[in-house]
């Protein structure tokens, strides 16, 4: 599941451990996974905030915490832990079903903190990003839902002193079908984007967001 042979595989099992079935350690100690979570909530928000910053170099600070909260949530973490398996591991003596408590993802974020301590943080990422972020999240769809993606180029253009254009053009629907509007982006009066929708304002942002993409595709090309 993790990827990798775990050189400690006790803490592997303590980060399955929930504190309705919490055990002593061979110190005597009554230990569960709880510690586990806290560390595996601060290394996979940590890891999840350095892919936004690598991803999308030109937004700012709201846009990056607004994404990465709506991928660091509850809700998700549960499904995600349902989704591989996570749940029919988790040793717990809760009377309700786990399906409708945290516990999966709690033991989800356990795990990570068990990865980092027993792997260090390039295996931890590794686990993150290959059973976690690339089959689970759709970072488009997630940015899509409320990203104003033309005040974001603005916003760049104004901070690198670019000049930034919209042209819009509308194709007439017929008697069956609605407008279709077609929008560019010029960058110093050159095309970074160009987008479709049925309204204006649609394909002014397809057209921004292609053309953000293309902005931080010439950045790491200029390396």
């Amino acid at each position: 599941m993790v990827g990798f042979y775990p050189k400690n595989l006790n803490i592997y099992e303590l980060s399955l451990i929930h504190k309705s079935a919490m055990k002593k350690n061979k110190l005597g100690k009554m230990v569960n996974n709880e510690r586990l979570e806290f560390l595996g909530d601060a290394i996979l928000g940590a890891i999840v905030a350095q892919e936004l910053y690598s991803k999308y170099p030109y937004v700012n600070e709201g846009f990056l915490t607004k994404t990465r909260s709506k991928i660091v949530n509850r809700a998700f973490l549960n499904e995600t832990a349902n989704k591989i398996g996570l749940n029919k591991l988790i040793i717990s003596q809760s009377k309700i079903s786990l399906e409708k408590t945290n516990i999966p993802g709690d033991a989800l974020e356990a795990l990570i903190g068990a990865i980092f301590v027993d792997g260090g943080y390039q295996k931890c990422r590794k686990f993150i990003l290959k059973k976690i972020l690339i089959p689970f999240v759709n970072l488009n769809e997630i940015t899509n839902k409320d990203s104003n993606y033309k005040s974001l180029l603005i916003e760049w253009g104004q901070k690198n002193k670019k000049d930034i254009q919209f042209i819009t053009d509308e194709i007439p629907g017929t008697l069956h079908h609605v407008p279709l509007f077609v929008s560019s982006v010029e960058v110093e009066q050159i095309v970074f984007g160009r987008g479709e929708g049925t309204s204006k304002k649609e394909s002014q942002q397809n057209a921004a967001m292609e053309a953000l993409q293309n902005v931080s595709l010439r950045k790491n090309n200029s390396k």
